[in-house]
């Protein structure tokens, strides 16, 4: 369910991401047949065995790559100052494992033909560390700073889980609904983690 006192714009973006999420069934495409004509398409048949994409993928994986980005980002910046050791240690290894995601994520936005830019630029959506998020926690040190890490990655595991779900129950390419598969145990064992951390439960409420 959507929280009702999300802003106009940010309600907005998230219906459209959970409407692609939700279509399950839609056309199948080539690797390269997401980001080609339709006529092109309708001249061009995929080769036998190709995986087909349906606009779940697309959603799911265009959604997942910047929101790791952005996540990896903060992690980076707690990783160096993070005021308590464990949460810095924690944040070291949370972006190795974020930064190997992303490798297979732009591997599939690769083999399904989609560009690597971020269609989600400039879009408050939940989960995702924005540029706002990343300038409070550069103006913030010790404590304060160690609050701003646990708020924002908790959201953002809980947040990309929950999309990660919805790729697995309705995804049409087995590779994506596998790597989906992994990031859902990833971010479960993460948060578990996360939750033990000095400092989490006066955090996080």
């Amino acid at each position: 369910m959507i929280p009702i006192d999300l802003p106009p714009l940010r309600r907005a973006a998230v219906l459209v991401l959970l409407g692609a999420l939700a279509l399950g069934g839609a056309a199948g495409c080539s690797p390269a047949a997401e980001s080609a004509p339709r006529s092109a398409q309708a001249r061009e048949s995929p080769p036998t065995g190709t995986p087909t994409s349906t606009a779940t993928d697309v959603g799911w994986v265009q959604l997942m790559t910047p929101m790791n980005q952005q996540a990896v980002k903060l992690l980076t910046l707690a990783a160096e100052r993070a005021a308590e050791p464990r949460v810095r240690d924690f944040a070291v290894r949370l972006r190795t494992g974020q930064d190997a995601e992303l490798v297979r994520l732009r591997g599939l936005l690769s083999c399904m033909g989609l560009p690597g830019t971020d269609v989600h630029a400039g879009h408050d959506m939940p989960g995702m560390v924005t540029v706002r998020d990343l300038e409070a926690a550069r103006a913030a040190e010790g404590p304060a700073f160690d609050r701003i890490v646990l708020v924002q990655i908790r959201d953002h595991l809980r947040q990309s889980a929950r999309v990660s779900r919805s790729e697995i129950t309705s995804g049409g390419r087995a590779d994506a609904r596998e790597l989906a598969a992994a990031l859902v145990t990833a971010r479960e064992t993460s948060l578990a983690e996360l939750e033990r951390l000095p400092g989490a439960v006066r955090a996080l409420g």
